[in-house]
């Protein structure tokens, strides 16, 4: 009995074990994605990832010079127009320059007021001198003497006047360098976002930038093409973006041009069959802002149409974009 009980275990066990090991080496049933993935509405296409930017691009905004912020006027999604005040570095010692340089001119003013009242005087001195000497009443000597200090009057006039314009150009240097301590908008834009707080070291060579602003009225999406795929790009051909998670939401996208320089690509994915040495042909397209949200900054999924057609060169794409 206890040998056929070893026989049963040991049959139930191989059993066991052939199962498992079928079990494992069945194959997994493909699991459902948790977003459907975008697919192309053209018959033929090229995809790339495209970023999105401002019109115009981005405009990255740095201190003029070195100093504590001091005045942040703005903040993150404020519209700004051209020459707005972004924000403001400490001027203590700007201010101090521009008040003793106004204060010098006002001196150097009246200076050059004594020197032309100075020089008015010898001027009558030497004429009636001279009025005198023709009557033979007084002597060469004080002819001679008074046709001197009016020389060296007319000289003390002229570096007056110099004096005069040196001091204005030290008040508009002044003047010059204290407006460097403001920051200001260089173009008529939307505050995308703000780096830096009151009271903190602003410098002008951060790597990261004081402020972002940009046109958000009309976006445009910076899309990257692989260098095996750039020959099959047209400027008329149509294109499509899809943001990612809501596939099913399209923007018709306008052609504005190509960049004519490829450039190694950023973003890569990390898989083993990715070249990492991989270089892209940036096209930039715009499109309106639209009740889809779309974000300064956002990842969206382009697909171009591919017609087969000869592609166009990058200047003669840009002239018909610019048609």
């Amino acid at each position: 009995m206890i040998r056929i009980l070893t026989i049963v275990f040991a049959l139930l066990g191989i059993i066991g074990f052939v199962f498992a090991v079928s079990s494992m080496n069945r194959p997994e049933p493909p699991r459902k994605p948790f977003v459907e993935p975008v697919s192309s509405p053209f018959k033929r296409s090229v995809g790339g990832t495209g970023l999105v930017e401002a019109h115009g691009e981005n405009v990255k905004v740095a201190a003029i010079i070195s100093g504590v912020v001091a005045h942040i006027p703005v903040q993150t999604g404020d519209t700004v127009r051209r020459g707005d005040v972004l924000f403001q570095t400490e001027a203590g010692v700007q201010e101090a320059a521009v008040a003793t340089a106004e204060a010098e001119l006002i001196s150097l003013k009246a200076g050059v007021e004594e020197a032309l009242q100075m020089m008015n005087e010898k001027a009558d001195l030497a004429a009636r001198m001279g009025r005198l000497r023709a009557r033979d009443v007084n002597s060469e000597e004080d002819s001679v003497q008074a046709d001197l200090q009016l020389a060296s009057a007319k000289a003390r006039y002229s570096r007056a006047i110099a004096d005069l314009a040196h001091g204005e150009a030290k008040l508009v240097e002044a003047r010059a360098e204290f407006e460097r301590t403001f920051v200001r908008a260089p173009r008529d834009a939307r505050v995308l976002r703000v780096n830096i707080r009151e009271g903190e070291f602003a410098q002008p060579f951060n790597s990261d930038a004081a402020m972002v602003i940009g046109d958000t009225d009309r976006l445009q999406v910076r899309v990257d093409i692989d260098e095996d795929n750039a020959a099959r790009i047209r400027p008329d051909a149509r294109a499509v973006a899809f943001t990612r998670g809501s596939g099913m939401v399209s923007i018709p996208l306008d052609f504005a041009r190509v960049e004519p320089l490829v450039v190694p690509k950023e973003s890569l994915s990390g898989e083993r069959q990715e070249r990492v040495d991989t270089r892209v042909l940036q096209v930039i397209y715009t499109f309106p802002q639209q009740q889809c949200p779309v974000h300064v900054g956002q990842v969206l999924d382009v697909s171009i149409e591919d017609t087969g057609a000869a592609p166009l060169s990058d200047s003669h794409a840009n002239s018909e974009a610019q048609k």
